[in-house]
């Protein structure tokens, strides 16, 4: 190749502020990148851009289990290899410090799932792989039309835990849902017997979860010991359910909130892509949510003028209304100069259950389907 043909890859950054356990599949593993290389694949050999794309990927232990600092440092070591954006990081509670860090010191543009508005700013935007502030409003929704009119609440000691009950606790006032008792557990795993019974001793019609997932690992045993079985219902805590059998096992019986629906027709023809270039066909919501990532990426690389941190986060703001994977049919993708959440319309979250044979799931609820 010339002199003149040659340039250097465009790096984007991938920061995983959670390590993700050894028996984690390495297939899995796959559905994390290969959305990417599939996208800009696709880009560079129908000459949408003229220079490949590479993902650098740091995979760091922030919270609830490791720190805040892990975090920044590694968004620090991203900019340095020359960053054009980073997608990352994704707990709220290690994302909400981090964007004082971008603000302050780093100004490259980062785009995350989390669902805390508290995230959004001049540099920082958000695919929200849930809302803080949506899903008590939909698990109030299918409250009532579950008809249930009580409800008790388990809460995980966190930032995510908390935001979740104070938008909750608003939901189900304005639902005519009375909460009947809350309880509190810890972030991580722990012993959640005196709580689930704390709870039990109230008799809700249903319960909910508010947290990151892991703080219910041991609520269905105390449940089957209890011999209790209500209806229950979960945040996108729900998508850890792919991580391995302990988190499926943990959220077996529960409605939780998610991205993937098969009717979503640009899913789909993603997906007959995905299986045309890998041999799967993986129907779950990572690689929706990473195929929205990635052509938002996209859109704004080749739209960037220059081809800078400032130049990608302003063309991000030039993205509107690009057809999404994730969600139910219908939902887009949009920026503006104040608009830092990606999809729109109520659906781009759905409810869902698993299926006991620990790989499926199906679909329960469309919310907003009322209102159309």
């Amino acid at each position: 190749m010339s002199y003149e043909s040659a340039a250097e890859p465009i790096k984007i950054g991938y920061l995983m502020d959670f390590r993700l356990p050894d028996s984690y599949p390495q297939h899995m593993r796959d559905d994390l990148s290969l959305p990417f290389e599939l996208i800009f694949g696709e880009a560079r050999e129908q000459g949408l851009i003229d220079r490949p794309v590479e993902i650098v990927y740091r995979e760091v232990e922030g919270l609830p289990k490791g720190s805040v600092k892990a975090v920044i440092d590694a968004y620090g070591d991203l900019v340095d290899e020359g960053c054009l954006a980073v997608f990352g990081p994704h707990i709220t509670d290690n994302c909400v410090p981090t964007r004082e860090a971008i603000e302050e010191r780093f100004k490259v543009p980062a785009l995350s799932v989390t669902g805390s508005d508290d995230w959004l700013g001049e540099w920082t935007f958000s695919f929200p792989q849930g809302s803080l502030t949506d899903e008590p409003i939909f698990w109030a929704d299918l409250l009532v039309k579950g008809g249930h009119r009580t409800v008790g609440v388990i809460v995980e000691q966190s930032l995510v835990g908390r935001s979740y009950l104070q938008h909750f606790r608003a939901a189900a006032a304005r639902s005519g849902i009375t909460i009947v008792a809350e309880a509190e557990v810890a972030q991580t795993a722990q012993d959640v017997g005196a709580a689930v019974h704390r709870l039990h001793a109230a008799a809700p019609d249903a319960l909910v979860h508010c947290g990151f997932g892991f703080g219910i690992v041991f609520v269905n045993p105390v449940l089957a010991e209890l011999g209790w079985d209500p209806p229950r219902f979960t945040s996108t805590a729900f998508q850890n359910a792919w991580i391995n059998p302990i988190m499926w096992n943990a959220f077996l019986g529960w409605t939780g909130v998610d991205q993937y629906d098969e009717a979503n027709a640009v899913g789909q023809r993603y997906l007959d892509r995905f299986e045309q270039r890998f041999g799967r066909r993986p129907q779950y919501c990572v690689p929706m949510v990473n195929h929205d990532v990635a052509n938002t990426l996209l859109r704004a690389i080749t739209d960037a003028r220059p081809l800078s941190p400032r130049g990608l986060k302003e063309a991000l703001e030039r993205v509107k209304m690009v057809p999404a994977a994730a969600g139910a049919p219908g939902t887009r993708v949009s920026f503006g100069n104040w608009t830092r959440r990606a999809w729109m319309g109520a659906g781009y979250l759905v409810a869902r259950r698993l299926d006991p044979d620990g790989v499926n799931s199906h679909l329960v609820d469309r919310f907003g389907e009322d209102a159309r």
